[in-house]
């Protein structure tokens, strides 16, 4: 029984993370008094404790040869110095407890929730909504621009300088209306999205506002907010896509024929948005001093200017065509361009910061523009989907009663759910100041991911509706331009493999980099603290573990709805902090190389953040019919994060011998398909859907698309039952076999439903034939489309 107690405590000591003394004191009181502990076990007890305990003594037999011996042997990664300034670009949150076993779900639930200003509200409602209606998707894909009325509009009421303080003219918009605003936006068509978001996103305003001298503020910041200034940002080059820090691009100090220093520009850019129709171009590269007019150095390092597109030896007259989308994208070259000192961001202080600059601004298109844009198209996708599964029929039932199908529209409504979620969490924290690098890697990585997901089964649920292009389809140019979302901002497959993880690891972590920096700077004392605080936390990871492992985490207290979901998740933040510390002890710093494993630890982050952001927006906005959304993507995530588990076990020689253990007691499993029902039940419920799809345009025009479509679905599911009643008369042969607008004119004479019924029985026939047509074209007219 002692024995047995003994362990008990020891379990709880390692559980809170007890410091080693008590660890200490306990034992050795609990052992002699009563275990019997005998001199044999004395003499070596007290040794252990004079090593550790005593801080000299550590630090010169034991952290001091520790110390030498991943000195000499190179242990630690190294971080290059563009890697520190990446990493001290953001902050860390709620992702760094994932690397300390601990979910802290006081925070989580206490993270202020933004809320919209009169202002902002007003302007979705009014200006966005006009926009929406001032032109179509289809009308811009034909005309392969925006009308000059449209491009009037955009400038006229500032939708270039949302992002913009009021002070310079601009609508100084919170993250969370930005978001707001492209998700309508991109429900009506993506280039107006796209459009609009760009200049808000990572481009000379954003870098102005942060580094440019007061006398650029003054200079563009009026004339970006009113539209007189259009901005451009050139980064991407052909040898320089995700690995930014490799543009060749060149600048060169010299002294002009008035005794003036210049700077002397050589560039290639591709894949510039908006280039082609920019007045003002934020250019990247590498400024060299190689006659040392400012300093001793020559390479100067990155720098960002601004270039006025006509200046002399620069051209951007071409265009890029990407996947056929037509937003604005171009080429820019410049040979020999010639700017001041002065253009450089920032002016004199601003040179060599250029990178520095450029990961504190990609935490916008990756954190708040691109998963605006795959929430505003799957919001559009789930009401089309949901809509039409409802009103198209085969085998004599609308095919949302199919389980194949049911399958496919209860993801696309989860994944929304869910999109919206972890939105609404990171545009928080962003607006409450934090600016979380690793937390917008994951948002850009998955928004973008679940979105291809939502629209490739999307496209399989409405079959051929979907495609035939024309007009009435509303989704094939969002698919269309699915991969432009996945490669922009550093592509999906870099940013998995390398940047979550990886980079996620030396911030988060809460004891990785400190070591990293007690080794370069030579610093004993540093290292000391930090190891054996990092060996605490080892220690109280693989005691959660166990508990959680064998307890399936039951007692571990929780408050609000889905206890059991929280639970797993301190679980599986346990057992990813272990696992995390056990490979990187065995693996080393070649756990940056290998990529597979990186990604699979990048998954367990993950999608521990998105369960949490869902599990937050449920406490937050309680609607029982939404419980069934969270029940379908927790099991998901978890069951993924189950197999990433395996995955990384089984890719570790000396750990495989714990996957039988893994197998046996999973995290989760998927979610049964009686969940499925449940949620295309409620999505039947129009009210709970317009909730899903909340914010997304239809138009006032009532022979719209989008319009057609709810306006079937209101009026079809009025007359259900009346539906249902023809459709018995029809197997029981009450009724002939025909069109059906024939069959409600024979039922309505065989008094089975009244007039005001045939009336509208009638229209919601009409509108639901019109919602399963397609687009068709005079075979000349079809020569001419674009």
């Amino acid at each position: 029984m002692e024995v047995i107690i003994f362990i008990a405590i020891l379990l709880i000591f390692g559980f809170f993370a007890y410091p080693l003394i008590v660890w200490y004191t306990f034992i050795g009181l609990y052992s002699f008094l009563l275990l019997d502990a005998g001199f044999l076990f004395g003499i070596p007890y007290v040794i252990f404790g004079v090593l550790f305990l005593n801080e000299n003594i550590r630090l010169k037999y034991v952290s001091g040869k520790l110390f030498n011996f991943i000195k000499k042997n190179d242990l630690m990664p190294k971080i290059s110095k563009t890697e520190k300034e990446a990493l001290e670009a953001g902050t860390n949150w709620v992702e760094s407890n994932f690397f300390k076993a601990e979910v802290d779900f006081e925070a989580i639930k206490n993270e202020k929730v933004t809320v919209l200003t009169q202002a902002e509200q007003d302007f979705i409602d009014n200006e966005v909504n006009t926009l929406c209606e001032m032109t179509t998707d289809w009308e811009i894909f034909q005309d392969r621009d925006l009308r000059p009325d449209v491009w009037q509009y955009i400038k006229d009421n500032k939708f270039l300088g949302m992002i913009i303080p009021v002070e310079y003219g601009g609508l100084g918009f919170s993250a969370t209306a930005h978001s707001h605003i492209i998700e309508k936006l991109v429900s009506r068509s993506q280039v107006l999205a796209i459009t609009i978001m760009v200049p808000n996103s990572l481009g000379p305003a954003e870098l102005i506002i942060k580094h440019g001298t007061q006398k650029q503020k003054d200079d563009y910041l009026t004339d970006l907010a009113h539209g007189i200034q259009v901005p451009c940002f050139g980064l991407t080059e052909p040898n320089a896509g995700s690995d930014a820090t490799s543009i060749t691009s060149s600048g060169v100090v010299f002294k002009d024929t008035d005794g003036e220093l210049k700077i002397k520009l050589n560039f290639e850019k591709r894949y510039i948005t908006l280039g082609n129709i920019a007045t003002l171009i934020g250019l990247a590269f590498v400024l060299y001093d190689p006659d040392h007019l400012l300093g001793e150095e020559e390479d100067l390092g990155i720098t960002f200017g601004l270039i006025d597109s006509q200046l002399e030896g620069l051209d951007n007259s071409r265009r890029h065509d990407p996947l056929n989308i037509p937003f604005v994208n171009s080429p820019i070259i410049g040979k020999d361009v010639v700017i001041n000192i002065s253009d450089v961001i920032g002016g004199v202080d601003g040179i060599g910061n250029g990178w520095k600059m450029l990961v504190e601004s990609l935490s916008i298109g990756r954190g708040i523009s691109l998963p605006s844009v795959a929430l505003g198209g799957s919001k559009l996708a789930l009401n089309v989907v949901s809509s039409y599964s409802s009103l198209r029929e085969q085998f004599g039932l609308s095919i949302k009663h199919f389980e194949a199908v049911e399958e496919q529209v209860a993801k696309i409504a989860s994944f929304t759910y869910m999109l919206n979620a972890s939105r609404n969490y990171t545009l928080d924290a962003i607006d409450n100041g934090s600016r979380p690098g690793v937390v917008n890697s994951i948002m850009k990585y998955h928004a973008t991911e679940k979105f291809r997901e939502i629209m490739n089964d999307s496209m399989d649920v409405l079959g051929g509706s979907a495609i035939m292009r024309g007009p009435n389809n509303l989704l094939a140019h969002p698919y269309f331009a699915i991969p432009i979302s996945i490669t922009v901002e550093g592509a999906n497959i870099l940013t998995r493999n390398l940047m979550q993880f990886g980079q996620g690891l030396i911030k988060s972590h809460p004891y990785i980099n400190a070591q990293i920096n007690a080794i370069e700077n030579d610093d004993l004392k540093a290292f000391d603290k930090a190891f054996f605080d990092h060996t605490a936390l080892v220690s109280k990871s693989f005691f959660r573990t166990f508990v959680c492992f064998f307890t399936r985490a039951r007692f571990i207290s929780t408050s609000g709805e889905f206890k059991n979901y929280k639970r797993k998740l301190f679980w599986a933040s346990a057992q990813y902090t272990l696992l995390t510390n056990v490979v990187l002890a065995i693996v080393g710093p070649a756990l940056k190389k290998r990529e597979n494993l990186s990604g699979r630890f990048g998954d367990i982050l993950s999608y521990c953040y998105l369960i949490t952001a869902t599990l937050r927006e449920y406490d937050n906005n309680k609607n029982q019919d939404n419980k069934v959304l969270v029940d379908y993507f927790c099991k998901y995530a978890f069951h993924e994060i189950q197999i990433a588990f395996e995955e990384i076990v089984k890719n570790i020689g000396v750990l495989k011998i714990f996957l039988p253990l893994l197998r046996i007691n999973p995290i989760s499993l998927k979610s049964d398909d009686s969940l499925n029902n449940k949620i295309v039940k409620n999505l039947g419920n129009k009210k709970f859907l317009d909730g899903l799809c909340e914010n997304i345009f239809i138009s006032k025009d009532e022979t719209s698309r989008l319009s057609v479509i709810q306006e079937a679905v209101i009026l079809n599911n009025k007359y259900d039952a009346q539906f249902k009643v023809i459709k018995q008369s029809l197997k029981s042969k009450v009724l002939k076999k025909d069109l059906m607008l024939n069959v409600l004119q024979e039922a309505f004479e065989k008094e089975l439903i009244t007039e005001e019924q045939l009336i509208g029985m009638k229209k919601a026939q009409q509108l639901k034939d019109q919602v399963v047509s397609v687009d068709s074209f005079d075979a000349q007219e079809y020569k001419e489309q674009k």
